[in-house]
Parts: structure tokens; sequence; C-alpha cells
């Protein structure tokens, strides 16, 4: 018997133990919202400000629902643990941030805590807008004050248990969140930093361009080295890879094309990336565009591997795609491969179509690709979905076929790939 409830003791120290560091980690650098904030003037320029750093952010992004008021909130993100709701950003006293300071605003930004001190979960990417200076984060909230107030009550989210508590939202948390200002690096130059700031910190990169964990994490050690987006079955490219999305070797002003009009001599974007320019990066003005070209070009490749060369695809497989491309394909992209300047991307010698993960190549052709229209880019050219007209088979021999031929050397798509692809777009 004593041995018994002397094991339970010990048992009860670890438990309060664990939850004392847990505790502690979720305090660590906490703001404190208790002491009195002075009233900031809403100047013009500090609203344009705003207004600029909202954009950089992507904030409307999440926060407005589709066909609803800007910023409102209410707009579903699926997560692997269930479904999270964006909150409401208008300055309505109900149901906004209408009675928020600007001190509980960068505790949300810089601690991820909600005015009454929950906890917030990390689609909101508290994790990279914690690197946000206060004074941009004051910027933001006179921005968010001066809108109109939109009486909309949050949707509560729909997490599954026991991701909708917030005991282990904190041990989550405990493991992977530490808050943080950026830190410029003094033997970088002001422009990198300023890239670095804005990829790192309010472009959010890494919540896309990195691997995430069973649990939703992802690892500062491979930073923006690339990963597949929860629930949206897009890939995410390494941005430091030569082999994927990686631009050490890009002029700088490709780099600028890119993330201002959707497009370059060098790539194109489609899928979530699309959405980024549309939203953001073409708003972004010409100098931090080019400090984040700055910072981008000078990521360090990750260590070279050596990939053995594929094998061949069997040869019915490769005939019928050749077949197909023929028929669907050539017309734009060249029987060649080499595309129209322009207007349709060339597909030999293409990252896109050559890197590994393949599943960027199937959703494009399962449904279409496009890239946003955008003021340097108004009327783009896009790609039909052929979702409805082409199986599982014909998608994948004619992806085979494109990644074999013109000098391409990757891999074979197989049809189950597709399926899963398919079976996963209709949810």
């Amino acid at each position: 018997m004593k041995k018994a409830l002397s094991v339970l003791g010990v048992a009860a120290l670890l438990l309060g133990a664990a939850a004392a560091t847990v505790t502690w980690l979720n305090r660590r650098d906490e703001v404190d919202v208790t002491e009195p904030v002075a009233a900031i003037a809403a100047s013009d320029s500090l609203l344009a400000r705003g207004a600029y750093l909202a954009r950089a952010g992507n904030c409307a992004a999440c926060h407005t629902a589709r066909g609803g008021p800007a910023y409102a909130g209410g707009r579903g993100i699926a997560t692997p643990f269930g479904t999270v709701f964006s909150s409401n950003l208008t300055p309505d006293e109900k149901t906004g941030i209408g009675r928020w300071t600007s001190a509980h605003f960068w505790r949300a930004m810089h601690n991820g805590r909600s005015k009454d001190g929950r906890l917030l979960y990390p689609a909101f990417p508290y994790p990279n807008y914690t690197q946000v200076t206060r004074e941009d984060s004051d910027a933001m909230f006179a921005y968010l004050g001066s809108l109109p107030a939109v009486e909309q009550t949050p949707t509560p989210h729909a997490l599954r248990f026991p991701y909708d508590s917030q005991a282990a939202l904190a041990v989550w948390r405990a493991l992977y969140f530490k808050p943080g200002v950026y830190q410029a690096d003094p033997q970088r130059s002001a422009e990198w930093n300023r890239g670095a700031y804005l990829v790192r910190g309010l472009g959010h990169c890494a919540a896309c361009h990195s691997a995430r964990n069973a649990l939703g994490a992802s690892s500062e050690a491979l930073d923006l080295a690339g990963g597949l987006i929860p629930m949206q079955n897009w890939y995410a490219p390494s941005l430091s890879s030569p082999q994927e999305a990686g631009v050490g070797d890009w002029d700088r002003q490709h780099i600028v094309d890119l993330l201002k009009t959707g497009v370059s001599p060098r790539a194109s974007v489609t899928g979530p990336m699309a959405e980024v320019v549309l939203r953001s990066t073409q708003y972004l003005n010409e100098t931090d565009l080019a400090a984040m070209a700055q910072f981008l070009k000078e990521l360090a490749p990750p260590a070279p591997v050596t990939v053995a060369a594929a094998p061949a695809a069997p040869a019915p497989v490769l005939a019928q795609g050749a077949k197909l491309y023929e028929q669907h394909c050539a017309q734009c992209h060249g029987e060649q491969g080499r595309g129209v300047p322009k207007a349709y991307p060339a597909l030999a010698g293409n990252r896109a179509v050559t890197m590994p993960q393949t599943a960027n190549l199937v959703q494009i052709v399962l449904n279409g690709g496009y890239a946003p229209a955008t003021a340097g880019n108004p009327r783009p050219f896009g790609m039909p979905p052929f979702v409805l007209e082409l199986s599982d088979s014909d998608i994948a021999a004619v992806l085979t076929h494109i990644r074999q031929s013109w000098g391409n050397q990757a891999g074979v798509v197989t049809p189950l790939e597709v399926n899963r692809m398919r079976a996963a777009s209709v949810r």
C-alpha cells in the first residue's frame, strides 16, 4: 500500500512539474495587456501603412468569407484536425475587435492569445507573425479600426477531441511555439534583412513552404524546404532547392516580376500561390519585392543528393501518353514541349514537371491551372480542366510521357496517384 502511494505521489509530482513547465512555456515573453496604452493618432499615413502591411500579410484571404464583408471573418479553414473558422477583425464592439486595445492585438500577433487570454489555434499563423514588430502591429491595428464595423458572430470551431481543448493546445505550443520579434542579422545587408522579415514574418511563407509533422508543426531546421499543404493537396515547393523552386541563379528582376505579376521568363504561378499574388504580393512596392527577391536568392541550397535516373516507363504507357499529348496538349505547349513565351509554359526542362513530388501536376491536369489576373498581367492564359475528359490511366500516361520526353528524366505517374488526387478533390 505504501509503495502504491509512493508511486502515485511521484506520478503526481511529475504531472505537476510537467503542467508547470507547460504553463511557463506558454507565458514566456507574454505581452502585458493591463498596462495603460496611449491612444495612437490614426493619421492618413499610419492608416495607409497599416493597410499595406495587412496586404503584405494577406490577412483578408483568411478573414473574409466568400461573398462576405472584408475582414469580418467566418471563413472555414480545413485542417487535419477539423475546421477552424476565422475571426471578425472589423471594429464591431460585440463580435469584432472594437473593444480591443493595440496591446491586445499585439499579444494576438506576438503570443497567439485572444483578448480574453484564450489560446489561438495556429491556423492563424502566429508562429510566423510573432516576428512582426510592435510598430507594424500597431499600424495594422489602426487600419483595422478604421474599417466599417460589421456585426458577425464568429462561427465556433469544429475540431475533433482532443484538439478542441485549450490544454492540448497549450502542450502543442510548449513543444512547438516560441515567441520572438525578428532580429536583424548584422552580417547581412539592410535589404536582405527586410526581405527576411517579410518572408519569415508577415508573408508567413513557411506556413506553406515547410513540411509539417503529425501534429501540424513545422521545423525551423527545414525552413522553406517545401511541403504538402494540408487539406489542399498542393505541394509548396522548396524555395531553396534548385531542383524545385530555388531562385539562386535567377535574375533578381525575374523574381520581382513573378511576385508582382504572377509570371516571369522563368516561371508562372498557379494554385494557392496564384491567390497569394492576387491578394497580396502584387500590391507590394518595388523596394520590398526586391528585398524579398534578394533574401530568396541567398537561401542556402540543401546538401546535394545523388538521385538515380528514373527507370523508363513501359512502352505502351509512353505510346498512350504521346497520343494523348498530341490530342490535348501540343496545340499550346508545342510538339517538343517548348511552350509559347508569355502564354503557355515550356514543359521541357521545367522543374515543376520534373520534381519528384507530382501533386501539382495532377492537380493542374484534373482541375485546370490559372495564373492570377494582376495589373501587370491582366489577362493571363490558363489551362482547362480535364477531370471529366480523361481517366486516371489517361492522366497518368500523359504526365509520364511529359516527364520522360525532350530530355526530362523524371519518374512515372501512376493511375493510383491520380485516383487519390481525384478523390480528394471531390470531398
